[in-house]
């Protein structure tokens, strides 16, 4: 094993030795290294005051990501390149492309959120030529301006010349960091701590099985992106942590013909571009995940394990008919997706296993599949409800088969079975929604909480179901915010 996390930060190579398994790499750059440009915000994922850019490698190419500071642990950082705002100052005191088309274009105000926005249009710098507007748009989405200076930031983000790309100096290093990064790279197990708590980060999967085999009670850490919450808000202090990060095998998404395989690390960037291949709705309510610098760090296993009753994935590959690989050792079974979900915040996972892969069939010909996230605001906002629908026709035009799933309905993602019985057999009319819809209550009795009422979200599930039908037989007719808005934008 490995007794120390190594990282890049700027130029500089660090190593270290001992620390918290749960210290967020924001508290390490203010406290530790004085870097207080990257600045705290909400500390839990969504303001992106603490964004910072993190470089790894994708095969033989450098991947700068967008990520928040506030909920990533420090130790998470091994092998990767880290840039904060500081790094972009210059010898010479001129200032990066990024920063400029800022100034020019008037895009800080009170300044507070100034170097969260700076880092991500420097993600977006670094890995695009030329983004449009709507691009831009989703970069920006996961940072909050106070000062309501979006329309001046988006016009920054429009003035950096491209074309000054290509001498820019982060650019001009990329081989250099690659080959750093090659050289720090290894299939030792990292095993540190801070004297009472310990952290792991295998580099395969075999590794990883024989530690969870070894210590099942461990916290397994894939993105972060809602365990993080757990240290920053609820206070915890996990022990061990196994972090799932540095296993390349657990990123791959392989098409099989049938269907697409996924592994269990697979980002949420990645995933949705593989997923938009299936439906563009996929691709248009995975847009709407957190902020990018969220769906930079989430992932597929991630979403699943953590048995939220409102995450949006799990409802769609649940109609979809996905199937999860699981894995306890050497040995590994499967089950389908709806059946790994017993209740609230409890799957069917035995101790000592854990999600290795998820198998997402693609869609038959002739069959139909729709997908509703209905939330408080458009962008970076939980479900109140979310529906995921598919139908399969029999030549006559009767429904032959039928999964209704829905989030934030129960405890957990779940099935209306008896509204599919009642479309079974019958033609996909108003008569048979109707009569669906009237059933839910049988399938549901959800809670009132801060998001929305129990009454209300009876009413939705009814409707995105009566949505679905009206998209299905009358495509003329839009019903998409995302369509309406693209129209008024540029119609």
């Amino acid at each position: 094993m490995r007794e120390s996390v190594r990282f890049l930060l700027g130029d500089e190579l660090v190593e270290i030795a001992s620390c918290d398994p749960t210290r967020t790499v924001l508290d390490w750059l203010r406290l530790d290294r004085r870097r207080t440009g990257t600045k705290e915000g909400c500390a839990e994922g969504d303001c992106g005051a603490c964004t910072i850019v993190v470089g790894r490698l994708d095969g033989e190419r450098l991947r700068y990501e967008a990520i928040n500071a506030c909920i990533r642990f420090l130790p998470t950082l091994d092998g990767c390149h880290v840039l904060t705002v500081e790094h972009l100052k210059s010898t010479d005191g001129t200032l990066h492309p990024v920063q400029q088309a800022m100034v020019d274009c008037h895009g800080s105000q009170c300044g507070f959120c100034t170097p969260g926005f700076v880092m991500s249009l420097l993600a977006l710098w670094l890995n695009e030529r030329a983004p449009s507007v709507q691009r831009i748009e989703d970069a920006l989405a996961g940072n909050l301006c106070r000062c309501t200076g979006y329309e001046p930031i988006i016009a920054a983000a429009q003035r950096m010349d491209g074309a000054e790309r290509e001498q820019d100096r982060f650019v001009a290093a990329m081989p250099t960091i690659i080959a750093r990064l090659k050289a720090l790279a290894d299939n030792e197990t990292i095993a540190i701590g801070d004297g009472q708590r310990d952290f792991y980060a295998p580099a395969t999967v075999a590794a990883l099985a024989e530690l969870i085999g070894a210590h099942p009670q461990a916290t397994l850490v894939a993105g972060a992106t809602d365990v993080g919450l757990w240290v920053t808000k609820g206070m915890r202090r996990l022990n061990p942590v196994i972090s799932l990060g540095r296993i390349d095998e657990l990123r791959a998404i392989s098409d099989t013909g049938d269907h697409l395989r996924f592994g269990a690390m697979a980002n949420q960037i990645a995933v949705r571009e593989a997923l938009a291949g299936i439906s563009p709705q996929l691709d248009e309510m995975m847009r709407r995940f957190g902020g990018e610098q969220v769906r930079n760090a989430g992932t597929i296993g991630g979403n699943i394990a953590n048995g939220s009753p409102i995450g949006d994935l799990p409802p769609a590959l649940i109609a979809l008919g996905a199937t999860l690989v699981l894995r306890r050792g050497g040995e590994r079974r499967s089950l389908p997706l709806e059946a790994f979900f017993l209740d609230y915040r409890k799957q069917d996972r035995q101790q000592g296993e854990f999600v290795e892969a998820v198998l997402v069939p693609k869609l038959p010909a002739g069959t139909l599949f729709h997908i509703s996230k209905i939330s408080k605001r458009f962008d970076e906002d939980i479900s109140a409800v979310c529906g995921a629908f598919y139908l399969e026709l029999d030549a006559a035009g009767g429904i032959s088969d039928a999964r209704l799933a829905y989030g934030g309905m129960a405890g957990i993602p779940k099935r209306a079975k008896t509204a599919e019985a009642a479309l079974l057999g019958r033609s996909w009319d108003d008569a048979a929604v109707a009569d669906a819809i009237a059933v839910l209550t049988q399938d549901f009795k959800p809670l009132t909480d801060m998001r929305a009422s129990a009454t209300y979200r009876l009413k939705v599930a009814g409707n995105l179901l009566r949505r679905f039908l009206i998209e299905t037989t009358t495509p003329e007719t839009s019903t998409r915010v995302a369509g309406l808005l693209a129209e008024a934008t540029h119609g």
